[in-house]
């Protein structure tokens, strides 16, 4: 079939799994997708933002994810230093700035030897399951908040993420804590639009959610409980237009948007690109914190300066894949 024709063979892939409707079988289907529309942008000798009618934007604002998560759990792997105390925390927030990003977005860290990360919500051990945040837990994440706002001061944006390891309860003991930091938001994942929207009631911080949502109709129940402040769009995980159509349908609701992007320099031009055609983009996530090679694995990195990055303009997504480096790093589980 003619790969060009990225919308008809979309469709085809959705119906003969729509018996099995997301998943990793519909996020292997949105990488084909992803691939269809590099074919058909270099076909036409455009970028795929120009095949989707922007650029609405030169720039894009970027936050540093994990920001301490990653030295937290492997400085070695990515050649950074450890987390052993507080004073690095502090000295973490500093980088930040000298690296010129206007904002971060970090977990909840235990710094020690070793540090820890703390939550349950995709595994645990035995006693893990309860969603419950322990008051030692709350002081750790306390003195990390303060910590990172006194390195950074009060221009730069503190993000914190706590996935699914809480439940509403818990969520809120964590916002009455970390309030006084002054968030640009609190993260926080589940599958109940509602519980989330009593969660946004009780709290004086902005939301953000919805990173695990593939489909508009996913979507859709938590805009019109106006369940969070801000939405998280996974491009790898939903696709490209899927992407483009949840982002249109989040401006008639008059929602900002923002890229979920902790994965390569291929998905930093992917989901760029897809903030280069949107009105209503608030920032994007990128992880900073990396191994030694990953520049190695595309043709073109991310071009970043005081903390934005350009818009890709390039053919296609405006970077392909090196295979020969991906080769030297096959991974061997």
């Amino acid at each position: 079939k003619d790969p060009r024709s990225f919308e008809m063979l979309l469709l085809d892939l959705k119906r003969i799994s729509i018996q099995s409707r997301g998943g990793i079988a519909y996020k292997a289907i949105s990488g084909i997708e992803l691939a269809l529309l590099d074919i058909k942008a270099k076909a036409l000798n455009i970028s795929v933002v120009e095949l989707f009618g922007g650029p609405t934007r030169e720039n894009i604002r970027l936050y540093w994810s994990h920001c301490g998560t990653y030295r937290a759990r492997n400085y070695e792997l990515c050649n950074t230093p450890p987390l052993e105390s507080l004073k690095d925390i502090y000295n973490l927030g500093k980088e930040v700035i000298e690296k010129g990003y206007t904002a971060l977005k970090t977990n909840i860290i235990i710094p020690g030897k070793p540090a820890q990360t703390w939550g349950g919500g995709f595994a645990g051990p035995i006693g893990s399951t309860d969603g419950v945040i322990p008051k030692d837990i709350l002081t750790h994440l306390d003195n990390q908040i303060g910590t990172f706002r006194d390195a950074v001061g009060e221009d730069i944006d503190i993000n914190l993420d706590l996935n699914f390891h809480v439940k509403p309860e818990s969520a809120k003991r964590i916002a009455d804590v970390v309030e006084k930091y002054n968030l640009m938001w609190l993260e926080i994942d589940m599958y109940q639009p509602d519980a989330l929207r009593e969660l946004k009631d009780s709290i004086n911080i902005p939301i953000c959610s919805g990173e695990n949502l593939l489909f508009m109709q996913e979507y859709l129940p938590y805009f019109q409980a106006r369940s969070a402040d801000i939405f998280m769009i996974d491009v790898p995980w939903m696709g490209f237009s899927q992407g483009k159509k949840v982002g249109d349908l989040a401006e008639t609701f008059q929602f900002n948007v923002a890229p979920h992007n902790y994965y390569s320099h291929l998905s930093s031009f992917i989901s760029a690109s897809l903030c280069a055609v949107l009105p209503n983009i608030k920032i994007m996530e990128i992880d900073v914190d990396q191994v030694s090679w990953k520049d190695d694995l595309v043709t073109n990195v991310p071009e970043i300066t005081d903390g934005y990055m350009k818009t890709p303009s390039g053919i296609g997504w405006g970077t392909d894949l090196n295979e020969d480096a991906l080769k030297e790093h096959l991974w061997d589980k």
